[in-house]
């Protein structure tokens, strides 16, 4: 595996690339960054997206498999500024809420797999990137689906 990484409004992050996929995104900068076609264009797409240029990111991941493939792929289909609630997705992919939310929790690409647009109908829902909920309500802002 090999990762590259830059530092972005809601902090460092990495991407991590597998066999020509992108595998992972975590919150720290890599201490040995490496190069790669697909991590320079990933990490391109990162800061259109943080600079408001880019909505959809268009790269080669890995969706994993099962109900977490599912939950992704319904997570990716969310357009930039909007949400979907835990039951909605779960509806979509045939799953319990509760299954859902533990989806996006296993989520391995958060921004690029947007689990931070999935809420509770009544609540914010949780996020597991540093910062927590406080991280998933910037994002949020970011794109324009919360306006306080």
């Amino acid at each position: 595996m090999i990762r590259a990484g830059i530092t972005g409004p809601f902090g460092p992050v990495a991407l991590v690339e597998r066999d020509g996929l992108l595998v992972g995104l975590e919150w720290h900068l890599p201490q040995v960054p490496g190069e790669s076609a697909l991590l320079a264009e990933g990490l391109r797409q990162l800061a259109a997206y943080f600079a408001r240029r880019l909505q959809r990111f268009d790269l080669p991941l890995d969706w994993g498999t099962g109900l977490n493939a599912d939950v992704r792929r319904a997570m990716a289909d969310i357009p930039m500024g909007e949400t979907r609630t835990y039951g909605q997705i779960a509806k979509a992919v045939g799953a319990a809420p509760q299954a859902v939310g533990q989806a996006c929790g296993a989520n391995p690409l958060p921004i690029i797999i947007p689990c931070h647009r999935v809420t509770g109908t009544d609540w914010f829902g949780g996020f597991s990137a540093p910062g927590g909920v406080e991280t998933k309500a910037a994002l949020l802002r970011h794109e324009g689906a919360l306006l306080i």
